[in-house]
């Protein structure tokens, strides 16, 4: 264990202790730190937004980062698609991957430490970055339970920090009075900046493509509900009769206007009211046609798909689409891992155990989807034929736990045992077994290949061993040998074949001349030899190799 009176970091220098137990980025009650919240979607125009940006990529993004945050309050669609993609990444388990012969106490430190809520719930922090280019967590650090480790994690609000005006890389804690912030001394801030597309951070979060949606969806929403005020409900016409007084026109009208609201009225007699039905179907094929497009781009945009965020498609074009879904997360997941082990793993186990030369690595792993009825069917095809598969690894792939010592195990069924009787003749017998034969001399090989007895043939070998049941017996020599001696005389066997094929070159005086006679050279035959010897191997080594199995 390190020595408590110096800290040293994963590069070797000291650090002070008590920067890190201070809150170097708390809030403040006034100032660029205050608590309260700015509001910028209030009557938001396409000018405003062209400035918020340009205002934004040149070091000014406190307006942007106000918009983004109200973007996720008030258009529910997309705050519905980023609440998907962050709570995709928190149900995914941190796992440790440690290097070969790194200590246990190491390990099982690290272990610890991701399994407690507050390291869970800075996962969840950590993705509002996606969003909006970048998020911060400050740890709070203290001695507990005998190691210096984060007992608080604090989440910073992204306004609460500034990049450098030259490169727009470099994060730096806003400060007042100051145009370029104050560096951080406090070395084990978290970091996350998401690379979902190239540039500088503050330009890569997707707040900055969903706000022009944001708009046009206010202003399409706006005019759907004026334009339903005006035409959802009847327009109404008063009509009187000539001689009506002013007296009576007044009480028509107000009975045309109080009849929306009330649905009741009274009129004089002799007057009436007539309703005309507008045509407000236009306006959802105008709005919601137009609302719709918007929030389909937006959740391409977010989760890179539509299928299981819209309405339609299919269950295969639905499957195809969650595919890219996965890519997505598997990329986040790879990305809040390497902040994680950058700006909090070392420091842990430097602060702890001094500077390593490997640490271990926090993994969140996406597994890819399986046809789990493809997977389980493929296996029990193969086990027969000797494939090998741990209980572990097919519990993981299908979701169960190791059984318990107390728990009913399923198990295939035992078959049914036969019923008792009083006649020992009704008992089933278990068959004796049958002794091994040996080899017999003269064993007759089948039609047309009858040897004498004591012939030592591999044919008759071959079909010796069959009759003793394979004992002892090489059965891969057996064939060698009997392919080899069938090889022997292969000439004999071909020449009929080739022998009409020779007749017709001698006695054709020409190419084309052969050429027409070749149907009549491949009638002749010649080839059943062949195909008696090549059909009685082909018993013989099915037959050695069914002994082999």
């Amino acid at each position: 264990m390190v020595n408590r009176t110096q800290i040293l970091g994963p590069n070797g220098l000291p650090v002070d202790r008590a920067l890190l137990s201070k809150e170097v980025a708390a809030p403040t009650v006034m100032g660029v730190r205050a608590t309260h919240h700015e509001a910028v979607a209030s009557g938001l125009k396409p000018e405003r937004i062209a400035r918020i940006l340009r205002e934004a990529q040149v070091g000014n993004a406190r307006d942007y980062l106000t918009l983004a945050e109200e973007m996720e309050e008030r258009y529910l669609h997309y705050a519905s698609q980023v609440q998907t993609r962050r709570l995709a990444i928190e149900g995914v388990i941190p796992a440790v991957e440690s290097p070969k012969g790194m200590d246990t106490r190491i390990v099982g430190a690290v272990h610890e430490l991701i399994e407690e809520p507050g390291f869970l719930d800075t996962i969840g922090e950590l993705t509002d970055g996606i969003a909006k280019g970048y998020s911060v967590v400050e740890p709070v650090w203290e001695y507990e339970r005998k190691l210096l480790r984060p007992v608080e994690f604090k989440p910073r609000d992204q306004r609460w920090f500034q990049f450098d005006r030259v490169t727009m890389r470099e994060l730096r804690l806003a400060r007042d009075g100051s145009l370029d912030g104050e560096p951080i001394e406090k070395p084990t801030f978290i970091v996350h900046m998401p690379r979902s597309k190239s540039g500088i951070p503050i330009r890569r979060g997707f707040a900055r493509a969903a706000c022009w949606a944001f708009m046009l969806q206010s202003f399409a929403l706006k005019d759907w509900a004026a334009f339903a005020e005006i035409y959802g409900v009847p327009f109404r016409v008063g009509k009187y009769h000539p001689g009506a007084s002013n007296s009576d026109k007044q009480s028509l009208l107000r009975a045309v206007a109080s009849i929306a609201n009330d649905a009741a009225a009274i009129i004089p007699q002799g007057m009436e009211i007539e309703f005309i039905e507008a045509e407000g179907a236009k306006g959802e094929a105008v709005f919601g046609g137009l609302l719709d497009y918007l929030d389909k781009q937006v959740s391409k945009l977010v989760v890179g798909q539509t299928m299981t965020a819209d309405d339609g498609g299919s269950m295969a074009q639905a499957v195809v689409h969650d595919k890219v879904r996965i890519d997505i997360k598997q990329a986040d997941c790879r990305q809040l891992a390497s902040t994680l082990n950058r700006d909090v793993i070392p420091w842990f186990i430097s602060f702890n155990f001094g500077p390593q030369d490997e640490y271990p690595r926090i993994t969140l792993p996406v597994p890819e989807p399986e046809d789990l009825k493809e997977l389980t069917e493929g296996v029990a095809r193969l086990l027969p034929y000797g494939l090998k598969v741990g209980q572990k690894q097919m519990r993981e792939k299908l979701g169960l736990s190791e059984p318990e010592d107390d728990d009913d195990l399923l198990g295939p069924q035992k078959p049914a045992a036969p019923p008792p009787g009083n006649d020992p003749s009704n008992a089933v017998k278990e068959p004796a077994p049958t002794a091994k034969k040996p080899p017999q001399a003269g064993l007759s090989a089948g039609a047309g290949f009858a040897h004498p007895g004591g012939c030592a043939c591999t044919g008759c070998r071959a079909f010796a061993v069959l009759a003793a049941d394979g004992a002892g017996v090489d059965v891969e020599a057996e064939l060698d040998a009997l392919f080899a001696q069938e090889l022997g005389d292969w000439e004999e066997v071909a020449d009929p074949i080739f022998a009409s094929l020779r007749a017709g070159l001698a006695k054709a005086k020409s190419y084309e001349e052969l050429i027409a006679m070749l149907p009549e050279i491949a009638g002749e035959g010649g080839s059943d030899q062949l195909a008696e010897r090549l059909a009685r191997l082909t018993v013989i080594a099915r037959g050695l190799g069914d002994v082999a199995d």
